[in-house]
């Protein structure tokens, strides 16, 4: 068991990663692109052919079955995240499609979780009863503000009170439902800030995601914070949001379980811990990114961004060797103990010394560990014989980048000790 201090979550009673197979299925339209947003999302100018796309993702999960098959066992899938994009725009017909693809294909784990990203315009949340019934079982909403002039400014098309009533129909049908929030917004004061996340609260969903605003290249808002447009919190006051945002939520029992999402224990997203885990996943749909494992290689997919090139790729080589997946390689042993490191240390409960060694044949320079913890900034909790887990401090998360680049500057492979 973790130590529980700043905020730790105990140690989650998790299956063994290798027990676990996701899907990740990338719906690529909007309504409209929100200035921040730097995802593979696109304005749709014509009526979209759902059918059209049905057959492309059942092409896709063809290719995937066939190709894992050959050198290992298919696996009964354990999540299933629908991303986007917005794709509560999809049609529930479009999803149930999908769903039973995927369910006649590889067969789903008896505890299978199925989350789709909604946005709350009311067009969406009608739907919300439909996806229900097509076997989505939990819902992530993207309210992102509780203040109407700051959801004009995000872009949002909808207002405060079409997010409230969107939570409440979602609390209605599904018992496992989240909603994202954006924080560290231009010109927010902390104040304004703890009201709205209390207000967040004060719903009872049992799970928040919640992102403090970043600049990301090639948006609009890149373009404007360069010229001096948009006014950015300060170092020191994004650390007071940062703060403030772990206090309140864990004196309501929503710990932080990873950099930007807190939960009541046992409701974390169990698809969003696969990755941070890294598991494998199947990667559908434009612009989607995979890891899978065919027999003793790791490959790492992603598929063609645009729509129109991705549905051309799976329908012109009908799948052939890689089909739609633009880019398939496999991943050195280096390269996924790198990968896991970044990901696994974004969760307060860290990384398995043991599982980084069997899985990568990889370890940590002690050196490495031990200036780290000299530094605040990281905790060795033993977990039994010769193994540990590796868990950041809260001054350590603050400064993962920093941290989680120092822990792969000082990764070596086992036979160099």
């Amino acid at each position: 068991m973790l130590n529980t201090s700043d905020g730790y979550l105990e140690t989650p009673n998790l299956q063994p990663i290798n027990e676990l197979f996701g899907v990740y299925v990338h719906w690529p339209f909007c309504a409209a692109k929100c200035p921040y947003c730097d995802f593979n999302s696109h304005v749709a100018k014509d009526k979209i052919d759902e059918q059209r796309f049905l057959k492309a993702y059942k092409s896709e999960i063809f290719h995937w079955a066939n190709q894992i098959h050959q050198k290992s066992e298919l696996k009964k899938i354990t999540s299933i995240f629908f991303g986007g994009g917005t794709p509560s725009l999809m049609s529930p017909a479009l999803v149930e499609g999908v769903l039973k693809e995927l369910e006649t294909t590889f067969g789903f784990a008896e505890t299978i979780e199925i989350s789709l990203e909604a946005n709350p315009q009311s067009v969406d949340a009608l739907k919300f009863k439909d996806l229900k019934q097509v076997g989505v079982n939990r819902l992530s909403i993207g309210v992102q503000s509780f203040n109407d002039q700051d959801l004009k400014t995000l872009g949002r098309l909808h207002d405060v009170s079409q997010a409230k009533q969107a939570i409440e129909i979602a609390q209605n049908h599904f018992d496992r439902f989240s909603f994202d929030l954006i924080y560290g917004r231009p010109k927010q004061t902390l104040a304004e800030w703890e009201a709205e996340l209390k207000e967040a609260i004060s719903h009872g969903t049992t799970h928040l995601s919640l992102y403090q605003l970043t600049i990301e290249p090639n948006t609009p808002y890149k373009k404007l914070y360069d010229a001096g447009k948009l006014i950015m919190p300060s170092e020191e006051l994004a650390v007071d949001f940062y703060e403030l945002t772990q206090e309140l939520c864990e004196s309501k029992g929503l710990h932080q379980y990873e950099v930007s999402n807190h939960a009541i224990k046992g409701e974390e997203a169990r698809h969003n811990l696969l990755y941070w885990r890294y598991g494998d996943f199947l990667g559908l749909g434009p612009g989607a990114h995979g890891r899978v494992t065919i027999g003793e290689k790791r490959l790492a997919t992603c598929t063609a961004k645009i729509p129109t090139k991705w549905l051309k790729a799976v329908e012109v080589t009908n799948y052939g060797q890689i089909g739609g997946a633009m880019e398939c390689e496999e991943i050195s042993k280096e390269t996924q103990a790198i990968e896991m490191v970044l990901m696994g240390m974004r969760l307060k409960t860290g990384i398995s010394s043991i599982e980084l060694l069997d899985r990568t044949g990889h370890q940590i320079h002690s050196a490495t560990i031990e200036q780290l913890q000299n530094d605040g900034l990281l905790k060795e909790n033993i977990r039994g014989q010769n193994t540990f887990q590796l868990v950041p401090t809260a001054k350590g998360t603050q400064l993962l980048n920093y941290m989680a680049g120092q822990l792969v500057e000082g990764l070596i492979e086992a036979s160099e000790r």
